[in-house]
């Protein structure tokens, strides 16, 4: 991979990073508990525990995401970086673009 490829694909990184920074607080925000003090009816809060189950499960993605992001960027300047780890291969500098926290190639990670 070359220097001005890192470079742009560094810059990505840190804006994904960023914007799934958000993402995981507002989905924090979504996952608060729900009081029994908060007057709504029994099919509202059903409606609640529902929704709230549904951000949890984001959430746990979306902090997952976030972790494999913060491994991409720690990896950059590593030479192996953008190679795949199971057949050695260097990745299309696309697939690095649209999910740069891929560790294996498109084949790869199919299997």
């Amino acid at each position: 991979m070359k220097a001005e490829e890192r470079a742009i694909l560094k810059e990505k990184i840190i804006e994904t990073l960023e914007q799934t920074t958000r993402e995981v607080k507002d989905l924090e925000e979504l996952t608060k508990p729900i009081g029994p003090e908060n007057s709504i009816g029994r099919v509202s809060r059903m409606d609640a525990i529902n929704n709230k189950s549904v951000a949890e499960a984001a959430l746990r993605s979306t902090r997952k995401k976030l972790r494999s992001l913060q491994i991409a960027l720690s990896r950059i300047d590593n030479e192996a970086f953008g190679i795949c780890e199971l057949c050695k291969r260097p990745f299309p500098p696309a697939r690095l673009m649209y999910m740069p926290e891929s560790t294996r190639c498109v084949r790869c990670a199919d299997r």
